[in-house]
This record gives structure tokens, C-alpha cells and sequence, in this order.
């Protein structure tokens, strides 16, 4: 209800001036007039009433309870107008800021399209012999362009920012082993490798024969650095470990980096581990992906996650062995020669903007987020208030314990346990998951992978929220704040034991028990029998 409407002389007529409830001119309430009214209702209603009180009266008590809460919802809705009004300012603000960006982005997209053109004339020309070969192969496969159906490993793995570098650091990406993603089917050569295919004949969209959209990745070159990440105080990971480094370089001839406290324990083992490579600062692993051609992690999901949180750019190959890993030798083999089946595991890149920021693009440092992003009360006992956009449509406001925005990598972890839905890696999509929501009504979504969420802590919101990225590094969420999540440029690509689809399956079966149920007994009655 408006503050205008609150004119109640019609209805209780000269019975309102006795309550000193005026309405100024403006058609505002003034906060310290509802204040001084709602005190003085309060007062009337608290008396005792008086033996024989007619009905009179009884309906003048009711009509002050109305009044009271009529005051009270005009001073809720100015509060909200407020905020609906500050809120409406700050969008414009955006808009405008955001169609600066885009015409700027454009001019950007030129003059890089510009410099890609060059760089590939210049690798045709270094490298003739390596084109004519992959020419053949893309004829065979009918494939006309290497971006129309595969992806190259200079666009995944190059940093673009890297481009404007001195011609040394040009040098030292092109020294990476190169590789070739492409689509396939039950094997590279088998007669079910078909591309998507879509018709407009006639007014009618239809799609022919969907391939199955594994990925494939086949070495170009040899690889030549191998970073080894593994789980720490763990004395089965420790000898794993030991035993890998040797066979690597003795046996491969490879070049392996390792993380400070891994070197030092393995010189500790033995003085002949020196040829192990490791870095000094931050600043190093920065660069790392322009080093190291495949990375092999010793762990669970938990060394997997640090190793993606480890490259805030392209990441080069991850390949998981799990802590029992006998056989690691053959697996090794078998990837080092290729092809493999991998997995493009998708990224989340999340931006906090603070209410003081002139626009979204003001924003702290990103996280990149594999698994989930989390927005929840934290210590306070309020319930979290959030307001949730898609692509600046409102989608809802969130009222619970939080919210969960999920890949589908991470649909199996906190999204899962919240009531989300388990979703194939290889779906790109944003799961939209509610922690404990106050409406029953308020179930999962799962959102498209080319849409930016946008989570906004309101004005009148009772408390703040806080924001945890894959279990970490927890941001504070004020009044004003918002975060901003959209799909990450740089996935993490990780080999699969067979491919993504039964690595997926038998993950669910072995390792969440997905629908294990004593079998019925088949000793009761059947359908012949009735």
C-alpha cells in the first residue's frame, strides 16, 4: 500500500483526529508522526477497558489496530521504494557503462582477430610439412576448418594477454607440446564419427545424427614437461611419488616439476632427485601453463581441485590417479602416446562488486570456481535475503540458509546434498540450487552456460551473506554488494580411464552407491499366477 492511500478519514471519519494521525501535504509519512501514532495506539489499546464498554468502542479499538498496521506497511513500503529507487539508478549506471564496454570490446575483437590471422600465417609458413599432414587428415574426415570441428591447443592454452608480450615469450609458448582436440564416436576412425548437422529446408529446423561430442586429444609433438601435484602427509602417495619421478625421467626422458615441499622430500629420499624443477613465488606459477605440457596429480578430487585452483588461465591436461594406483605405468604410456578421451570440465569465473564501484567492471581479483560457488548467512541467525538476475532478468528472491551456483562437474558435491540434480560434466549449464529455502516451492534450476548470474544483497536486507569458492577464500557480502558468476574461458581438461560418459556412470555407481538396492525377491507370486 502507498503512502497516498493512506488517507483513512473516509472510512472512520471525525474519530481519526483523536488519535493525532495526520497526513502531510506531500502525501508522505513522516517516520516520526507513524512513530508518535503507533506509541499513542499502543497506549490506548494497553487500558483497561472500562466495565459496560459498548460496541461503540469496540469498533474504535478495531479501527486503531487498523490504523496501526496501515502506518506501519507505509513505512515498510518507503523504506522499500528507497531501495527500489537506488537499485534502479545503479542499473542505469550499468547500462550505460556496459554499452561503453561492449563498443570498446568490439574495437578489441578487431585488432585481435587482426593479430590471429598473422600468427597463423606465420605457423603455416614455419611448419608446411605439419599442415599438409593434418590437411589429409581433416579431408579424410571432412572436416574444412580447424576451428569449424576440432579445437587447437594454441587456442586453449594460450594466454591472450600473453600476445602483447616481447617475441621471447612467443617463442617459449610455441615450445609446448602442441595437440589437436576433435569431436568423435566410439573411436576416431569408426563409421559413427558424424557433426552436427542442421537443415532449413522448407521452413523446418531439424538435426541430423547427433555425434556423441567426446572429446579426443591427440599429441602434435611430444610432451616435454610434466608437473606432478600430490596429496600431502599421505606416506602411500609419498612412495607413489618417488616411483613416478624416476620413470619419468629415466625411462621418458622428461622434464618434471614438482610443488617446493615435494622436492624437498625427495631429496631427502635421495640426492639424485636435483634434476626435480619447482618454483620460488607465486609469481611463477602464474606462468606455469606456458611450461608444462600435461599435469598429473596424486590424490582425490580434493588434488584435482587444487590443481585447477592453481592455474587462473589455460590449464594444460590434468591426468588423476587415485591413491591405489598400481599400473600407473601403462596409464602413463597410454597417455603420453595418445589419442585420449578427455573431459572438458567447465569453470566458473565469479567477480565481487562492491556497492562504492561506478560500474560492474570495477571488481575485485576473480575466482575461478570448479565445483560451486556458495552465498550463505554465515554466523547470523537471519534468514539470508538475496535477489537473483539472469542476463539483468529477475529471476527470484532467495530467502533460507543460501544459495548454491554449481557446474556440472560440481553437481555431484554440496549442489547434491542440497537437493540438486546430478548433471553429465559434459553439460554445459549453471545449477541454480537453494541451501534449506524458506517456500517449499522453491526447487533447483539448472541455467544455460552462455547467461551471467548476478546475486545482489538488498538495501533492507536484515544481515549480510557470504560467498565461499570451492570451499575457500570466503568474501564478505554487505548491503549493496553483489556477485557475478558466468561461464570461465578456460576449462579444465582432464584424461578419462575410458570416456566421459562411463567415467561419469561408474563415479555415481561406485562412488555415491547411485540407486544400490537389495534386489526383489522372485520367490513371490506373478502375473500368470493371478
Amino acid at each position: 500500500m502507498s503512502p497516498s492511500k493512506l488517507d483513512s478519514t473516509d472510512s472512520f471519519g471525525h474519530e481519526e483526529a483523536s488519535v493525532s494521525c495526520s497526513k502531510p501535504e506531500n502525501g508522505c509519512v513522516d517516520s516520526l508522526s507513524i512513530f508518535h501514532s503507533e506509541k499513542a495506539v499502543e497506549e490506548l489499546l494497553q487500558q483497561t477497558p472500562v466495565a459496560g464498554m459498548d460496541e461503540h468502542l469496540i469498533e474504535f479499538s478495531e479501527a486503531l489496530r487498523t490504523v496501526a498496521k496501515a502506518l506501519r506497511r507505509a513505512a515498510e513500503g518507503k523504506a522499500s521504494a528507497q531501495a527500489e529507487a537506488a537499485e534502479w539508478k545503479r542499473r542505469y549506471e550499468l547500462e550505460r557503462t556496459r554499452n561503453l564496454q561492449m563498443e570498446q570490446k568490439a574495437r578489441m575483437a578487431e585488432q585481435f582477430s587482426a593479430e590471429k590471422n598473422g600468427d597463423l600465417d606465420c605457423e603455416r609458413v614455419k611448419n608446411s610439412d605439419n599442415q599438409s599432414m593434418l590437411q589429409n587428415e581433416s579431408n579424410e574426415h571432412s572436416e574444412t576448418g580447424c576451428m569449424k570441428h576440432g579445437i587447437w591447443s594454441h587456442e586453449v592454452l594460450r594466454d591472450r594477454e600473453s600476445d602483447s608480450n616481447s617475441n621471447a615469450d612467443r617463442n617459449k609458448i610455441m615450445r609446448k607440446a602442441s595437440f589437436k582436440l576433435s569431436w568423435w564416436c566410439n573411436g576416431e576412425n569408426g563409421d559413427q564419427h558424424k557433426h552436427d548437422i542442421v537443415s532449413f529446408e522448407r521452413g523446418n529446423i531439424t538435426t541430423a545424427e547427433r555425434s556423441s561430442k567426446q572429446i579426443s586429444l591427440k599429441w602434435e609433438s611430444d610432451p616435454q614437461t610434466v608437473l606432478i601435484l600430490t596429496k600431502p602427509n599421505s606416506v602411500s602417495v609419498r612412495i607413489l611419488c618417488v616411483q613416478m619421478v624416476r620413470w619419468l625421467r629415466e625411462r621418458k626422458k622428461l622434464n618434471v616439476y614438482v610443488e617446493p615441499r615435494v622436492k624437498v622430500e625427495l631429496l631427502a629420499e635421495s640426492s639424485n632427485f636435483s634434476y626435480v624443477q619447482t618454483w620460488k613465488d607465486d609469481s611463477e606459477i602464474s606462468h606455469l601453463h606456458m611450461k608444462v605440457d600435461l599435469v598429473i596429480t596424486l590424490g582425490g578430487d580434493g588434488t584435482v581441485l587444487w590443481a585447477a585452483s592453481m592455474f587462473k588461465g589455460p590449464v594444460p591436461p590434468i591426468v588423476p590417479f587415485s591413491l591405489d594406483s598400481e599400473h600407473f605405468k601403462d596409464c602413463l604410456d597410454s597417455v603420453l602416446r595418445g589419442p585420449i578421451s578427455i573431459t572438458l570440465r567447465h569453470r566458473l569465473l565469479c567477480r565481487v562488486v562492491r556497492d562504492a564501484a561506478k560500474n560492474e567492471y570495477e571488481t575485485e581479483e576473480p575466482f575461478l570456481v570448479l565445483n560451486e560457488v556458495t552465498i550463505d548467512r554465515g554466523i547470523s541467525s537471519y534468514l539470508t535475503n538475496l535477489e537473483c538476475y539472469c542476463d539483468n532478468s529477475f529471476v527470484t528472491c532467495v530467502q533460507g540458509d543460501g544459495l548454491i551456483l554449481s557446474t556440472t562437474s560440481g553437481s555431484t558435491a554440496y549442489s547434491l546434498a542440497a537437493g540438486g540434480s546430478m548433471v553429465h560434466p559434459q553439460v554445459p549449464g549453471i545449477l541454480f540450487t537453494p541451501i534449506c529455502p524458506h517456500s517449499l516451492s522453491f526447487r533447483p534450476l539448472i541455467l544455460p552456460e552462455h547467461v551471467t548470474v548476478r546475486i545482489m544483497v538488498p538495501f533492507n536486507s536484515r544481515s549480510p551473506a557470504w560467498a565461499s569458492f570451492d570451499g575457500k577464500d570466503r568474501k564478505l557480502l554487505a548491503a549493496g554488494d553483489a556477485l557475478l558468476c558466468s561461464m570461465a574461458p578456460w576449462p579444465v581438461p582432464t584424461a578419462c580411464q575410458v570416456d566421459s560418459t562411463n567415467d561419469f556412470l561408474r563415479s555415481i555407481h561406485d562412488g555415491l552407491h547411485w540407486n544400490l538396492r537389495k534386489t526383489q525377491s522372485f520367490d513371490g507370486p506373478r502375473d500368470r499366477d493371478l
